[in-house]
């Protein structure tokens, strides 16, 4: 990663993005950066930068200065260092080239050897003397103009102009003798305000050049488990406006290690929702195919395989919890324990709606019976589940509520002769509305704790959802248990 941006800063350029493609196809995960947004990065750069450019080493200075009844002096300055820089006003804005960003009444402190020597036809020897000197620099400006664009799915950030202006300097001197002080300041005031002048843009290249790096060897997917990776290439160019930054990538799950050229999602350009609103720094939105991509990926890799031998009320798993709905099977195991092996039959399908995220679950559930030490496959039901989540941030904490729509089952094969499946239902469904669903929805009551990435975490996020998206408005602030540098 480049030494003047966090790793988590080059994430945020990368990741966040938004509908602002002008092609028909767009990416899945959308987003924006606002004005504050962006505000708050080009404080953090500039903050870090203040840090990782100092010290900076300037050339060393030589000048003859000549002074009456003296002569010619010879005067140099040598071990220039530019020790700390401090910025105090800068501002940020999008131009029709890329975003400029422009500092100014920034302060800088220097730190410098010098010597002098001189010889005349009246003094038999020749005359040095040598010392250190401090150097205050006032009102020193930057400005600097950048260009993003798209190479290969990568985001590429170029230099496109830097300038700097040292409007005033003051040199203060140790030791030596004091009455060449103003000649000493007369030589080099000018020399070395140009040498800061020529510094710092050079610095400031050599570090957009490492970021540029960092980004264009970004990963084009990051894994999330040891089965899925996550599409991270960016598609089209970043676009910018009076109000933000919008990036757009193709957020689609896949196979780890799989090809993700081709995809069966093709999504028209449409609107992903307004955070307009809610004034936050960012909006990251992710269309309902990011969730439809990773459930074809799971399922496809046979990872929707579940053996459930515990549930909140264990009697359902003995035979003996059945004898009055299916009597046959508590005739032929009297007693005996079960399990239920859960198969998806086919990818879920989830629609994200106004409020909440709709899924519709196929399963097949072969019912167990552990008779002897053996596993006796006995019967095999077809079940679909119909549900929806409200989901909300709380905080740092996404939480949310279950409700079951629909629940309907069929029967597959028995070899326990023929199931009253109306009771089987109407059982089933009081067990999952009374039983099961109050406990998913404890747990969607203490939620899931977003954690901070590299130090960093949202902040008065909001989510909403809308047709087909789950956008989600938030603000950007250090972790209380992180520092900012």
């Amino acid at each position: 990663m480049a030494d003047l941006i966090p790793p988590f800063l080059c994430l945020l350029l990368f990741t966040f993005s938004c509908n602002c493609v002008q092609s028909i196809e767009q990416g899945h995960i959308n987003a924006e950066i606002s004005n504050r947004g962006l505000d708050f990065l080009k404080e953090l750069l500039i903050q870090k930068a203040e840090f990782e450019i100092v010290p900076l080493d300037l050339p060393k200075i030589a000048k003859s200065v000549k002074i009456p009844v003296i002569g010619t002096v010879q005067m140099a300055a040598t071990d220039i260092t530019i020790e700390t820089i401090n910025v105090t006003s800068s501002t940020l804005k999008s131009g029709d080239s890329g975003i400029v960003i422009d500092v100014s009444g920034a302060t800088a402190n220097l730190s410098m050897n010098w010597q002098y020597s001189y010889s005349s036809w009246w003094l038999p020897v020749s005359v040095s003397d040598k010392g250190n000197a401090t150097i205050q620099v006032e009102g020193l400006e930057v400005g600097l103009t950048l260009s993003l664009e798209t190479v290969e799915g990568s985001l590429k950030v170029s230099l496109l102009e830097c300038g700097c202006y040292v409007n005033g300097i003051s040199i203060k001197l140790n030791g030596g003798a004091s009455w060449l002080y103003q000649g000493l300041v007369d030589a080099f005031e000018d020399k070395i305000s140009s040498a800061v002048e020529d510094a710092i843009p050079k610095k400031i290249k050599d570090a957009i050049v490492k970021l540029d790096n960092a980004l264009q060897s970004f990963p084009k997917e990051v894994s999330v488990t040891s089965i899925a990776a996550v599409n991270i290439t960016l598609v089209g160019d970043p676009a910018l406006n009076e109000l933000s930054l919008d990036l757009d990538i193709d957020g689609l799950f896949s196979a780890k290690d799989e090809a993700t050229l081709s995809s069966p999602y093709h999504r028209i350009a449409q609107e992903s929702g307004s955070c307009k609103e809610a004034d936050k720094m960012l909006k990251i939105a992710l269309h309902e195919d990011v969730f439809r991509s990773a459930s074809s990926v799971y399922y496809e890799a046979r990872k929707m395989h579940w053996i459930v031998d515990k549930v909140p009320d264990q009697s359902l798993l003995n035979t003996a919890g059945w004898r009055f709905i299916v009597p046959q099977l508590y005739k032929r195991y009297p007693n005996d324990d079960m399990n239920l092996n859960l198969t998806v039959s086919s990818p879920p399908t989830i629609e994200v709606e106004k409020r909440q995220i709709k899924a519709k679950i196929p399963l097949d559930v072969v019912i167990n019976v552990l008779d002897g030490g053996q596993v006796v496959p006995v019967v095999c039901i077809s079940v679909v589940i119909d549900a929806s989540v409200s989901p909300e941030i709380l905080g740092n904490t996404l939480v949310g509520v279950a409700k079951l729509n629909e629940f309907t089952m069929s029967l597959n094969w028995s070899k326990i002769g023929d199931l009253h499946m109306s009771l089987i239902q109407t059982l089933i469904s009081a067990t999952l509305r009374t039983v099961v669903l109050p406990y998913v929805n404890l747990k969607l009551t203490t939620g899931y704790q977003i954690p901070p990435f590299h130090g960093y975490e949202l902040q008065y996020a909001q989510l909403l959802c809308t047709d087909a998206w789950i956008v989600i408005c938030s603000d950007v602030a250090p972790a209380k248990q992180y520092n900012l540098i």
